[in-house]
């Protein structure tokens, strides 16, 4: 197929170079997309269908793959022939005899397992989990994260497939695959919405550029290369063209994240409009068309009571006044035309009014007014906020303006905000939030700024949350986001997490989110979970001793601590001549282990993961709750081994 676009003699069949470069462009993209990727295999599955008429074979993989005449040899795996694979079961066939997944070690085809979807199944026999399936979730992690194309569950390809009209939520425990469903369903989007979504665009925005590396490889080994990944201060920072160089303390960032900074924003947006109080007066030749004061004032507030954008109803300001202008004219006996109108619109009388009642607003400057000068804070924030929380939030007045200032990703966000009160925000087809629960209100209205004309994924866990303003229910950031009635789905079966590490740390649950249902998972892993408690003088040593003991296993491993500690670990592992790397920076061939702050940790996983000192992550974090969630972030990155090395106490919630 590949050979096939490259041989391809596009010389005679256009009409101009413009038209040969824009084809010449979509060849190269089908070659690039048509490339090998090495270890990959482009079929994992097989299903046989029962005669209806006739009996019917199809092989599931990543991509179409057609033989030289044209028919298929592969079915995609998003397209409808393929649903069955994923959602078929002894209990419900749907039409399929039997289903054949296809083991690989490397690229090479090393086993297969068979499933007769028409055996007779009791009533209480419980649908099980295939050897196969269970390797590849336990093969060893290195790298990138994969895609799970080949091991979705029923409940997965259910959201997976949900149409593009829709927003979903998915509130999923850890180890559940929440990422890669809000991945492949960014793939299927494109595969049944393809032209859609080429012309209105998708996006995929994480937490933080750590998380953005791991995962990057997996659209594209799901023949998907265009999509865009971002985070949301590196979104907001790229429209604003604002650049961060300062930070917010707790209580600032809360304050600045708030909802309610919305309505002081667009109060200040507006506060420039004033009234007009004077005639307008038009010449033109030998006439002068006077528009009173009271006309002029009607239409001012007629264009602040639609709620128009800020920018729209100031270019909209001199054509209304020019309509003034033409209904006297026609009065007169003239017959204007459409020119006349304009014409009216750009005479310098109406500028000059317009310049005077609707003046223009630079977002930037406008929320650095908004944050230095107290009597403006206080006039548009009135009612809003306290005078505690003015105070707070308060920067001093940088020497030379907007260039100068100080910006906080916060603010970045303000401007933002303020900008779309200006100039409406250009809509995406679809974005992938993951890791929400995080995101202020204030963030998540600059995220549903993106897709107010599109859809959404968003991936999080309530119990995950760790920032201070982290989100307490799902249907009020919803209502954030622009999406109030999106659909919420939970995902409660594991299958990263082994069951003695889950239900270790699901005692955390009853403290950081009581509401939520305890995650279980499909693996045993017997010995997967060790607690070690030693001396203060001897932790370094043993937590490096624990690293050492991972590492004798297959796989990778992460050595998370508290970022107070990461200094002190990174020390010890180079005096004891340990190699590792920071998160993002690992490789197929490189340092198998990484030493993680416990901040960055999020979204992570590892084959074993070595945990230092539980009580120091707790006590990183401004509350005890916050610090326990942090604590249940870093418990829940293992796929098989868990070792936790303290010398402080255990938290309460572990220490029974």
């Amino acid at each position: 197929m590949r050979r096939d676009a490259e041989s391809l003699d596009i010389s005679d069949v256009t009409t101009n170079w413009v038209n040969a470069q824009v084809l010449q462009g979509q060849i190269e993209a089908r070659i690039k997309a048509l490339a090998d990727l090495s270890g990959t295999p482009l079929f994992f599955g097989r299903l046989d269908r029962l005669p209806d008429p006739e009996p019917a074979r199809y092989y599931i993989g990543r991509r179409h793959v057609h033989d030289a005449d044209g028919d298929p040899m592969v079915i995609d795996w998003r397209a409808p022939v393929s649903q069955p694979f994923y959602r078929a079961s002894r209990r419900d066939p749907q039409g399929v005899e039997l289903r054949r997944r296809f083991g690989y070690t490397g690229g090479e085809l090393t086993a297969y397992e068979d499933e007769h979807l028409t055996d007779p199944v009791g009533p209480a026999e419980p649908e099980r989990t295939g050897e196969l399936l269970r390797r590849e979730i336990e093969r060893p992690r290195t790298g990138p994260m994969r895609d799970i194309v080949a091991t979705i569950q029923p409940e997965q390809d259910e959201i997976v497939r949900t149409g593009v009209e829709g927003t979903v939520c998915v509130q999923g425990a850890p180890g559940t695959g929440k990422t890669a469903v809000g991945l492949h369903r960014v793939a299927y989007l494109l595969y049944a919405h393809r032209e859609r979504l080429a012309r209105t665009g998708t996006l995929v925005i994480g937490p933080n550029r750590s998380f953005l590396r791991y995962i990057e490889q997996v659209l594209p080994a799901l023949g998907e290369l265009a999509v865009a990944q971002t985070t949301v201060d590196d979104l907001v920072a790229a429209a604003t063209g604002i650049e961060v160089r300062g930070t917010d303390g707790t209580a600032a960032a809360r304050i600045k994240g708030d909802a309610r900074m919305a309505e002081v924003l667009r109060r200040a947006v507006r506060s420039g409009v004033t009234v007009p109080t004077e005639p307008c007066v038009v010449v033109r030749g030998s006439r002068r068309w006077r528009i009173p004061a009271h006309e002029l004032a009607e239409l001012v507030r007629e264009l602040l009571d639609r709620g128009i954008r800020y920018g729209a109803a100031r270019e909209a300001l001199p054509r209304r006044v020019a309509h003034a202008v033409l209904v006297r004219m026609e009065r007169a006996g003239e017959a204007p035309d459409d020119r006349v109108q304009d014409a009216v619109a750009r005479n310098p009388a109406v500028k000059a009014l317009v310049r005077a009642v609707w003046p223009e607003v630079d977002p930037a400057r406008l929320v650095l007014r908004l944050l230095s000068d107290a009597d403006f804070l206080a006039e548009c924030s009135a009612g809003i906020l306290t005078d505690e929380e003015r105070e707070t939030i308060r920067l001093p007045r940088p020497p030379r303006g907007v260039r100068s200032a100080k910006w906080s990703a916060a603010d970045a966000v303000l401007v933002d905000e303020a900008a779309d009160l200006v100039r409406r925000t250009p809509s995406l087809g679809h974005v992938v939030l993951d890791e929400a629960q995080d995101l202020s209100p204030m963030q998540y209205r600059a995220v549903g700024r993106r897709c107010s004309t599109g859809s959404a994924t968003v991936l999080g866990d309530l119990a995950q949350g760790t920032t201070p303003w982290a989100t307490a229910a799902w249907a009020e950031a919803l209502s954030h986001l622009g999406k109030p009635d999106a659909a919420v789905e939970e995902l409660t079966r594991g299958f990263r997490v082994p069951r003695e590490v889950i239900a270790y740390a699901s005692r955390l649950l009853p403290h950081i989110a009581p509401g939520l249902s305890e995650a279980t998972s499909v693996r045993d892993a017997p010995g997967s979970l060790r607690v070690r408690a030693v001396g203060a003088a001897e932790l370094d040593g043993a937590v490096v001793a624990a690293c050492r003991e991972a590492l004798e296993r297959e796989g990778s491993v992460g050595l998370i601590a508290a970022d107070a500690r990461v200094p002190a670990l990174a020390a010890a592992l180079d005096a004891a001549g340990q190699a590792h790397v920071s998160p993002g920076a690992e490789t197929d061939d490189g340092a198998r282990l990484t030493l993680v702050p416990a901040t960055l940790a999020k979204g992570l996983e590892y084959d074993h993961v070595v945990l230092d000192e539980p009580a120091a992550v707790v006590a990183g974090e401004p509350d005890e709750r916050t610090g326990l969630r942090r604590l249940y972030v870093a418990l829940t990155r293992a796929v098989s081994g868990l070792a936790v090395v303290h010398a402080a106490p255990l938290p309460r919630p572990l220490s029974r």
